[in-house]
């Protein structure tokens, strides 16, 4: 059988057929691979470090980790007390929440999606509104469906928590003195809404002590992506059998299924979900119009359509004055086209511990790896309007193709986590 896995752009496979002799280190099972075929599954394991962002200087600070962990769990961050990013971020649910769309202050329109390796994507949200980790940990905590916190909220809480105060210094430098409340007012933020009393609270500060606040709130943005940059997922069974491909290792290459080898096959070809799900992280990084059917009760959801608007004009992407490096930024976000194409096109998620992070696409509407599957195999369900996309077409996989190819995925997943990232960071790094 032809074998079709793709780590760059991939193409539209062709009909099936002998491509080499069996590879000799295939060495377990009844599953055989052709050289070719081993080539291209090296390819896709093990999963690099997470890549550089020039963008934020502390992304590989140990020291911003630690203080981006520790308000990554800090329920302060919220205009009620009772939230935090793990919240929605649940580390024991795969960084996601199990609800079909997130549930902050309000439920927002779009499921919550896993931080498994979130440092490894090129854009952030389901639509790609954000297009640093940093700047998309400070979206939530102003967002009224969300945290509904504001900047010079999160500025006072490091301001007037010594701990904070103490950690902030080690990392940034020495924090603002904010104690003025003529310049710095409790709760203020940029907000159109003229009634909003945050709104014409920023409005009533002088533009220096905005930029003061600026500085601080984008710190911790910073702060937190540099924790969110250790969520990578732990090695999983398709690792292990990869390594013992690489290593010609009987013993490692039993880590999966002769089921699990053949929905590899399936994965690779016939079922084409290697069209968008390639690499070692099992995604494009880019959009797709899905083709799900039915418009969401508080409107339609155009998708990347509004996340190129959203990014071009956010005032901390990358390529803004809070960047770090803005020319490296430039080549992504400096380019960007807006067309209709865009509209209904979400992002690929990453397949990694795919079988934990349930209710599946954007708007969660799939409960089980199964569903999600059903839908593509017929697109009976599909919407029926014209679409752009030409990489969705009906596969027609039998009972057994389909439980293969649920063998395979679920070799993505592992449950092991990380201990020390579960929870606030010790407590002598916090105590005065």
């Amino acid at each position: 059988m032809g074998f079709l896995l793709q780590t760059t752009a991939p193409v539209v496979p062709g009909a099936p057929g002998a491509d080499g002799e069996r590879d000799p280190r295939v060495i377990v099972g009844s599953v055989d691979f052709t050289s070719a075929e081993v080539e291209a599954i090296l390819e896709l394991s093990p999963l690099p470090p997470p890549p550089p962002d020039p963008t934020n200087a502390w992304y590989e600070d140990e020291g911003a980790a630690r203080l981006g962990q520790a308000l990554f769990y800090d329920r302060r961050l919220s205009a009620t007390g009772d939230l935090s990013c793990a919240t929605c971020h649940v580390p024991e649910r795969s960084w996601t929440d199990g609800k079909k769309r997130g549930v902050g202050l309000e439920t927002v329109r779009r499921n919550t999606p896993s931080l498994w390796n979130v440092a490894h994507n090129r854009w952030f949200f389901w639509d790609g509104r954000r297009d640093t980790l940093w700047a998309q940990a400070l979206t939530p905590l102003e967002d009224p469906k969300e945290h509904g916190s504001s900047r010079l909220e999160v500025a006072h809480l490091l301001a007037g928590d010594p701990a904070y105060r103490r950690a902030y210094g080690e990392v940034f430098g020495e924090l603002p003195d904010l104690s003025d409340p003529a310049r710095f007012p409790a709760a203020a933020m940029p907000v159109y809404d003229a009634s909003s009393a945050k709104g014409q609270a920023w409005r009533g500060m002088r533009e220096e002590d905005r930029e003061t606040v600026n500085q601080v709130f984008v710190r911790a943005g910073k702060a937190i992506a540099a924790f969110e940059r250790e969520l990578v997922t732990p090695e999983a069974p398709f690792d292990v059998y990869v390594r013992g491909l690489r290593e010609s290792d009987p013993y490692s290459q039993r880590a999966i299924t002769d089921a699990a080898k053949r929905g590899l096959r399936l994965f690779a070809g016939k079922a084409r979900c290697h069209l968008c799900h390639f690499g070692s992280n099992f995604t494009d990084r880019e959009f797709h119009d899905t083709r799900l059917a039915g418009e969401p009760s508080d409107g339609p959801d155009l998708g990347r359509y509004m996340g190129i608007q959203a990014v071009t004009v956010d005032p901390f992407n990358g390529i803004g004055r809070y960047s770090d490096d803005p020319v490296a930024a430039e080549v992504k976000v400096g380019y960007l086209l807006l067309n209709a194409h865009a509209a209904r096109e979400f992002k690929t998620p990453s397949l990694r511990n795919v079988r934990f992070t349930a209710p599946y696409m954007h708007d969660g509407r799939f409960d089980t790896l199964e569903e999600v599957i059903g839908f593509y195999d017929t697109l009976e369900d599909a919407d029926p309007r014209k679409s752009q996309e030409k990489l969705l077409v009906p596969i027609h996989l039998d009972d057994g193709e389909k439980a293969d190819l649920i063998s395979f995925l679920d070799t993505l997943s592992a449950t092991r986590l990380s201990a020390e990232l579960l929870g606030p960071p010790p407590v002598p790094y916090l105590e005065d």
